[in-house]
C-alpha cells in the first residue's frame, strides 16, 4: 500500500506531522485572518501580496476559513475539500491518509482506448462516489477501457454539470470526499478501467468565487470568456494555481489522465503558452507511467498534438473531434440550425472527409462564423481524434436534452455506433448509450435567488425561436425534476431491448478489441481514403502498416453498391451484402500480406 501527495503553492500544507502551513494569494487584502477550529489567528504578509500561517497541532478533518479585514468570511481557493457547500468552511485534508490498494497499476496504452463519459451525480440514483463504484464491473465487462468523468471541483449549490467549478482543488463534496473519490479511482483500476477527469482551466463559475475580491489582478478586466472572467495566466501567482491544478490532479489523485475543457478560451500572452508549460511538466514529472491529455478546442488545431519519430507523444495526446459530432448529427438527422449550417451542404462527404483525414473544416471558410477555421490534418494518426456521436454537451445543450436514438431512430443509431466502434480514431460513448438509453441529459444547476432567475431566463432565451425548438417550454435548469430527470435508468438497462442493445455493443467493442486496436499502435498519418459518397451513403478505407481496413455505412433511402474492400468482412450489419441497403454497415480488413 502506498500513499500519495502533492505539495501546492497555494492552500493548506502538511509540513510536519501535524503542521500545517496556510497560503493565500490575496493582493487586493490589507489583512487576512486565519479562522481554524474556531479560533482567529493574524497571517503574516509578504511584499507579493501572500498571507502565510503556520500552524502545530492541526488534525486532519479540521475546519478552517479565511476571515478579511472588513469581517467577510471565505472559503479556502485552493481547499482540498469542503464540509458542505462552496461558501461554507474549508477541511484540512491530510493526502497521505489514503492507502492505495492497486499499487501495481501501470496504466493502458492509447491505441487500447473506449471512453465512457460519465456524470458522477446521474450515472446512479445515489449520484455518488461510493455508489459508483459497484457498477464499474459492468462496464469493464463491456469492453469499456477508460472512464471520462465530468468535473469534480466544488461548484455552486449541489446539481449542475460540473464545469461552473470555482474551488479547483476540492472534490465536489456532494459527490464524496476526496477519499471517496480515491477509492473509485482505486476500484477503476482494478477492474482494469483507466479513469481521467475533465478539468476546466479557462473560468470560474458564478457562486463562490472570491477570487476578484482576494486577487483583482488574477483575472484580466479587458477580457470576458463566454462564461465569464478571462484568467490572467501571466500573472505569477495565478499562473502557479492553474498549472499546478492538473498536477495535483494527476498525482494525489492516481488519475490517468485529464481532459482540458474549451481551451480555446485559455488565451495566455505569457512566452511560454500556459497548456504547453502544463503538458511539459506533466511529461517530465510522470514519466513512468501512461497519461493521457485530451483537449477541446473549436479552432482544429494541431500544435498541441505533435508526434515524435517514435510515435510517442510529448505534449497532449488528441482531442475531442466535433466535426465528427456535428457532420455525422447532420447527415442522421437534417437538423442544419446555429453550429449545424457549416454541416447541411452535402454531410455525407463531410462525415467522409473526417473519418479519413481527421477535421472536415481544414481552413475552409465557416458558414457560422465567416472565418476559416482548422488546418490540415491528413498527417495526423488515426488515434489523435477523440469521435463521439452524442456527448454531454451536445445533449445537454437541447431544450429538451435529447439523446440521438430519439431524435434519429434505433435502426440509424445502431449504424453510427458501429461506425464510431469500429472507425480507427478513439470513440467516445456517453453514458447510457452502450444500452440504448432514452433518459434525457438535460442542463440542470442548484442556484438561487437572482442568480437562478438569471440562469432560468437565460436558457428560456436561448431557445426563444431556435429551428426544432419553436413553442417548447425549456425546462428549469434549478429544479430538482430537472436533474432527477437526467439520471439513468438502469432498470431499461436490464429490458431486453436494453439487453439486445448490450450485446451489439459488446460485440463491436471485441470485434475492435481484436482486429481495429492491433493495427493503431504502429498508425501514422495519411492513413485515410474516401472511397465513394452518394446520399446518405459514405464508404471509406485506412491502410496502415498491419492492414487495409474498409468501412461502408448507408443511411439513405436507396440501397447502394460497395466500392472495390479488399480482405474478410468482421463486421456487416444487419447481414453481409455487396449491396447495401437502408441502415446497413460493412467492415472488411485486409491484412498487411494481402493489401
Amino acid at each position: 500500500m502506498e500513499s500519495r501527495s502533492f505539495r501546492k503553492s497555494w492552500g493548506a500544507e502538511y509540513v510536519a506531522a501535524d503542521t500545517v502551513r496556510f497560503r493565500l494569494w490575496a493582493p487586493g487584502q490589507q489583512s487576512v485572518t486565519l479562522r481554524i477550529a474556531g479560533e482567529d489567528r493574524l497571517m503574516s504578509q509578504s511584499d507579493e501580496g501572500w498571507f502565510e500561517l503556520q500552524t502545530a497541532g492541526v488534525a486532519p478533518g479540521t475546519e478552517y476559513n479565511f476571515v478579511l479585514a472588513d469581517g467577510m468570511v471565505v472559503p479556502d481557493p485552493a481547499a482540498r475539500a469542503q464540509k458542505a457547500d462552496v461558501n461554507g468552511p474549508s477541511l484540512v485534508i491530510d493526502p497521505a491518509g489514503y492507502q492505495w490498494q492497486n499499487t501495481g497499476w501501470q496504466g493502458r496504452p492509447w491505441e487500447e482506448t473506449v471512453v465512457y463519459e460519465m456524470h458522477i451525480g446521474t450515472f446512479t440514483p445515489e449520484g455518488t462516489f461510493r455508489a459508483a463504484i459497484e457498477k464499474l464491473p459492468v462496464l469493464a465487462e463491456l469492453g469499456i477501457t477508460m472512464l471520462e468523468v465530468l468535473p469534480v471541483s466544488q461548484f455552486g449549490g449541489n446539481r449542475g454539470w460540473g464545469y461552473d467549478g470555482v474551488l479547483l482543488y476540492a472534490p465536489h463534496s456532494a459527490y464524496g470526499t476526496p477519499d471517496d473519490f480515491k477509492a473509485f479511482i482505486d476500484a477503476a483500476h482494478q477492474h482494469g478501467l483507466s479513469v481521467v477527469l475533465d478539468i476546466v482551466l479557462n473560468h470560474f463559475g458564478p457562486e463562490g468565487n472570491y477570487l476578484p475580491l482576494l486577487a483583482p489582478d488574477f483575472f484580466h478586466k479587458e477580457r470576458m470568456t463566454p462564461w465569464g472572467a478571462g484568467i490572467a495566466y501571466d500573472v505569477e501567482a495565478a499562473r502557479r494555481y492553474i498549472v499546478e491544478a492538473p498536477l495535483y490532479w494527476l498525482q494525489e489523485f492516481n488519475l490517468d489522465g485529464l481532459r482540458f475543457d474549451a481551451i480555446d478560451q485559455i488565451e495566455d500572452t505569457s512566452e511560454k503558452y500556459a497548456l504547453i508549460e502544463i503538458a511539459e511538466r506533466i511529461r517530465a514529472e510522470i514519466p513512468d507511467r501512461p497519461v493521457h491529455l485530451t483537449t477541446e478546442d473549436s479552432r482544429n488545431v494541431i500544435f498541441l498534438h505533435p508526434r515524435n519519430k517514435d510515435g510517442s507523444v510529448p505534449l497532449f495526446t488528441g482531442e475531442w473531434n466535433d466535426d465528427f459530432h456535428n457532420a455525422v448529427h447532420v447527415f442522421a438527422t437534417g437538423e442544419t440550425h446555429a453550429y449545424y449550417q457549416d454541416f447541411a451542404r452535402e454531410p455525407e462527404k463531410l462525415v467522409a472527409r473526417v473519418l479519413a483525414e481527421g477535421f472536415a473544416y481544414q481552413g475552409e471558410v465557416s458558414s457560422q462564423s465567416g472565418e476559416p477555421r482548422g488546418v490540415k490534418s491528413t498527417e495526423q494518426p488515426p488515434v489523435a481524434f477523440v469521435d463521439f456521436i452524442q456527448n454531454h454537451d451536445q445533449v445537454g445543450n437541447r431544450a429538451q436534452g435529447d439523446r440521438l436514438i430519439t431524435l434519429a431512430g434505433e435502426d440509424r443509431t445502431k449504424v453510427l455506433l458501429a461506425t464510431l466502434l469500429l472507425s480507427p480514431h478513439i470513440p467516445l460513448l456517453f453514458m447510457g448509450e452502450e444500452y440504448g438509453e432514452t433518459n434525457p441529459f438535460l442542463f440542470f444547476t442548484d442556484f438561487h435567488g437572482d442568480l437562478a432567475k438569471a440562469v432560468r431566463e437565460g436558457r428560456a432565451r436561448e431557445f426563444q425561436g431556435h429551428a426544432g425548438h419553436e413553442g417548447e417550454s425549456v425546462p428549469d435548469p434549478n429544479a430538482k425534476s430537472t436533474f432527477d430527470m437526467s439520471k439513468l435508468d438502469w432498470q431499461k438497462r436490464e429490458s431486453e431491448a436494453g439487453k439486445a442493445w448490450l450485446a451489439l455493443t459488446r460485440e463491436l467493442l471485441a470485434l475492435r478489441q481484436q482486429h481495429i486496436v492491433p493495427l493503431l499502435a504502429t498508425a501514422g498519418g495519411n492513413a485515410g481514403k474516401v472511397l465513394q459518397t452518394a446520399e446518405g451513403f459514405v464508404a471509406v478505407s485506412w491502410t496502415f502498416p498491419g492492414g487495409t481496413l474498409s468501412l461502408a455505412l448507408n443511411i439513405g433511402a436507396d440501397a447502394q453498391p460497395l466500392p472495390a474492400m479488399p480482405g474478410e468482412t468482421i463486421f456487416a450489419w444487419p447481414q453481409a451484402a455487396e449491396t447495401l441497403p437502408q441502415h446497413s454497415i460493412i467492415v472488411r480488413l485486409a491484412s498487411g500480406d494481402k493489401q
